[in-house]
């Protein structure tokens, strides 16, 4: 088994008289991609400001590395960057990494990071002149800069346009493949589906579900039917319905029963599809079925 690099088990933690995480167990072994995913509110950045040492569990224990991640001994293995960054508005994007760079002893290279996050072009701009995407691009980079072995990433690509997204996908990609781990906390479902070998669903505070895409995929037993129709009568299985262009999408527990009683029903249809569900329909139905409060305002 490779070494563990991050690990939670039985983890609460409680902000006053609100439980945002409970006994929650999570375990990320090296050479890992391991999605988080969850609504909002699920506990995603509390499970990830507890890994990284910014804050301590109300019970249960944390690791990093082998240690306590409060202790620099076990953090200077690690590279993070959370949903909101700060960065020195005069300084140039070159010297923020190379700032960043001399806090490690065997950091990556300026300009070997830089172009890994195509940044090269903007490496003597100031950072109060970019653009919010580009600061993102750039924090994000900055959790390379000290070769980490694990990075935890929170929500890594918010405020990016399709090409940026793209670029740290392949960074991340190119980084994975040369062993290092990674914990992703995304909303975007396609991102964690594109780069994770594995995937966790956090949900009001509790891991909802634990393994590869595939397998959540199964776990929930849903397929999509997307159909045309000009009204639908009440059908068996729907755990969720949504209109897009005309057509309805129906995640269905059964779909060979729904398609059978929309035929006995005479309901006109045309343009019928059934297929898998996707990783998003699947984290969907998984919360929905945790009554989560948030699925329902999606579906």
């Amino acid at each position: 088994m490779s070494e563990i690099l991050a690990r939670a088990e039985r983890v609460s933690r409680r902000y006053g008289d609100v439980l945002a995480l409970n006994d929650v167990d999570l375990t990320v072994r090296a050479g890992e991609i391991v999605g988080l995913l969850g609504p909002n509110g699920a506990g995603k950045s509390t499970l990830i400001s507890l890994l990284v040492g910014h804050r301590r569990p109300s019970a249960g224990r944390v690791e990093l590395c082998g240690g306590d991640p409060r202790d620099p001994r076990y953090r200077r293995w690690l590279g993070t960057t959370p949903q909101e960054t700060g960065l020195a508005a005069t300084l140039r994007v070159g010297e923020v990494v190379d700032y960043v760079a001399a806090h490690f002893d065997r950091p990556v290279g300026r300009a070997e990071l830089l172009d890994r996050f195509s940044l090269s072009d903007l490496v003597g701009r100031q950072t109060g002149g970019l653009s919010g995407g580009q600061k993102r691009r750039l924090a994000v980079a900055l959790a390379f800069a000290g070769r980490p072995r694990i990075v935890l990433l929170d929500e890594p690509t918010t405020g990016l346009d399709v090409a940026a997204r793209q670029a740290l996908w392949d960074a991340i990609r190119v980084f994975g493949a040369e062993g290092g781990t990674v914990l992703l906390s995304s909303h975007y479902l396609a991102e964690v589906e594109a780069l994770a070998g594995r995937v966790v669903v956090l949900g009001n505070g509790r891991v909802l579900a634990d393994d590869t895409v595939p397998a959540i995929r199964s776990l929930v037993g849903v397929s999509r039917v997307s159909l045309t129709a000009a009204g639908l009568p009440d059908l068996p299985g729907v755990v969720a319905t949504e209109q897009d262009e005309g057509r309805t999408h129906l995640l269905t527990t059964d779909p060979d029963a729904l398609v059978r009683a929309l035929v006995l029903a005479g309901t006109p249809f045309a343009g019928l599809e059934i297929r898998p569900t996707s990783l998003e329909e699947a984290f969907l139905t998984i919360t929905a079925r945790a009554g989560h409060p948030a699925v329902a305002a999606a579906a």
